[in-house]
């Protein structure tokens, strides 16, 4: 548990946490009140008691629940009217992405030889061609899926609990260097230029895609505690990458005391200090710090892969992509090296289990590229045509982005049914619901409802968006939602919208913005086994 924050240090405490966002959009704004569309049947005492909290009491509390197979509404609470999604806008994007590029899609990325060959040496360039690859082999399984933790690494610095995947976040890079050496060259007389012209980064999109990412754009840093009180904590980092530095004071204090540790870095994010402090009792700490050009990042890194693979690059390792010296295609230029993603599929689950806001807003750049467009913007259009598609009420679903955390994102609870009815009449339903956390089992739900009978039988997208209160040294959770499917009998699901606008902490601690999430689970519970008792 995470101390309260007094009052001279809220307002650096609370700014720090409008990041956090677990699952997330970001922004708190006015809510519209208005009466229920219709009086709702009794509800269970467990959720009345959770709706009477203090916590709720200046908030909106809605929920939908519906038979998709039948059309009937079992639970309906302000369900036509705008709520801040938080992170359930994700099932939009990520639907539409889905849809878009196909669930098994794969994204291959090559590297050309330009210039000309003599024997072993290249005269000319390698050119890595970005294709939009969300983790380029950073985190898979050597069975091909996707791996994830609970809590992501890239919420570590606002989220306790934090933890990383056990792949190398260079994998894809070093099985492109394995294959250039592998087609003979073992000299390159040029340079290693990162080919980003896929689609322009688009900084209305944050966090901000960018056709190469290499772990999610972040040096990992995690701290252990020392052998005694008063000794340098240990630090392990990755990925390992010139001309990126770690130095850390971190001490390591008495067991029982909260680790308070602080990164900072330089202005162009290669020089990277750890302050603060960890207990002697404490598990690994995880912290995490910004990739600020993740070409000129990734141009290094490949030299790097390719010099331990056996080739030589006779440019520098460390300086800018030199972009200029691309070529206008790649007609009559070999293929060296290709590297082949796991299926879009997979990356959908990775996005909804521990809702990466990066992946989510990736998806809307990557549709906008099946047009032919470098816009990211231009993906809006495809997403509302899929939306159309689906018989999703486009009025009833606001966007501009696709994680859910813009201030003018707003849907309601009926829209958010809809697109999840959609996909139970796919041949990809039983995937797209496994693509879900499970409550009491992963992503972010693994830490709800362990023991209670609907564990493992509520699938939900969840959502959050929280702000500092400065005024009240509190913070502001505009959101805490829930959207997805609960079984009712083996093999029925209802579609439902469980959620909260409006809702406040106690305090200036994390801890309370959890809570309200677990509120929210547990009303997701209450309507599952309600449903269950009915049949």
């Amino acid at each position: 548990m995470s101390p309260s924050v007094p009052p001279r240090t809220a307002r650096r405490r609370i700014a720090g946490t409008v990041g956090v966002l677990l699952a997330v959009g970001v922004v708190i704004t006015g809510l519209v009140q208005a009466a229920p569309s219709s009086a709702p049947p009794t509800l269970d005492p467990g959720i009345t008691s959770i709706m009477r909290k203090p916590e709720y009491r200046h908030a909106q509390w809605g929920l939908f629940q519906q038979n998709p197979e039948t059309g009937k509404v079992t639970q309906a609470r302000y369900a036509d009217q705008f709520f801040i999604p938080g992170s359930t806008a994700k099932l939009f994007s990520v639907s539409g992405t889905w849809h878009t590029l196909g669930g098994g899609h794969r994204f291959v990325t090559p590297v050309y030889a330009v210039g000309q060959r003599r024997g072993a040496t290249l005269r000319g360039d390698l050119d890595l061609v970005a294709q939009g690859d969300l983790t380029l082999g950073g985190r898979t399984r050597k069975d091909g899926t996707v791996a994830f933790t609970d809590i992501d690494h890239t919420y570590a610095n606002d989220v306790p609990g934090a933890t990383l995947t056990p792949p190398d976040p260079l994998a894809g890079l070093h099985h492109l260097a394995q294959q250039v050496r592998k087609s003979g060259i073992r000299r390159v007389d040029g340079d290693v230029v990162v080919d980003a012209r896929l689609f322009r980064p688009d900084p209305a999109l944050d966090p901000t895609p960018t056709p190469l990412i290499i772990n999610d754009h972040l040096i990992d840093l995690l701290t252990s505690p020392g052998a005694r009180v008063g000794a340098p904590a240990g630090l392990q980092w990755r990925p390992k990458v010139a001309p990126y530095h770690v130095t850390s004071s971190v001490r390591t204090v008495a067991a029982g005391k909260p680790a308070d540790i602080t990164v900072s870095s330089s202005a162009d994010g290669t020089r990277i200090r750890l302050t603060g402090t960890i207990a002697a009792d404490s598990a690994p700490v995880l912290r995490v710090s910004a990739i600020k050009d993740p070409n000129a990042f990734g141009r290094t890194a490949m030299i790097e892969a390719l010099k331990r693979a056996g080739v030589e690059v006779r440019a520098k390792a460390i300086g800018p992509n030199p972009s200029g010296q691309l070529p206008k295609s790649y007609q009559g230029a070999p293929a060296v090296a290709r590297y082949a993603s796991p299926s879009y599929a997979q990356y959908a689950k990775l996005i909804l289990k521990v809702s990466h806001n990066l992946g989510a807003n990736l998806g809307i750049c990557l549709m906008a590229t099946t047009t032919g467009s470098t816009n990211c913007e231009d993906g809006f259009p495809v997403l509302a045509r899929f939306l159309e598609h689906a018989q999703v009420d486009r009025k009833a679903v606001q966007l501009a982005d696709g994680r859910g955390g813009n201030p003018a994102d707003r849907t309601t609870p009926r829209a958010l049914a809809q697109i999840l009815t959609y996909w139970q009449h796919t041949p990809d339903a039983l995937r797209f619901r496994m693509s879900l956390p499970i409550l009491g089992i992963d992503g972010t739900l693994a830490d709800s409802c362990h023991s209670c009978p609907s564990r493992g039988k509520v699938f939900a997208k969840t959502g959050t968006a929280a702000g500092g209160d400065i005024l009240n040294d509190r913070l502001a959770v505009g959101a805490e939602t829930a959207a997805g499917y609960l079984e009712t009998r083996p093999g029925h699901f209802d579609v439902f919208f469980a959620g909260v606008n409006g809702a406040s902490t106690p305090n200036a601690d994390i801890n309370g913005v959890l809570a309200i999430g677990n509120d929210v689970a547990d009303v997701a519970a209450h309507l599952q086994q309600q449903a269950s008792a009915r049949h």
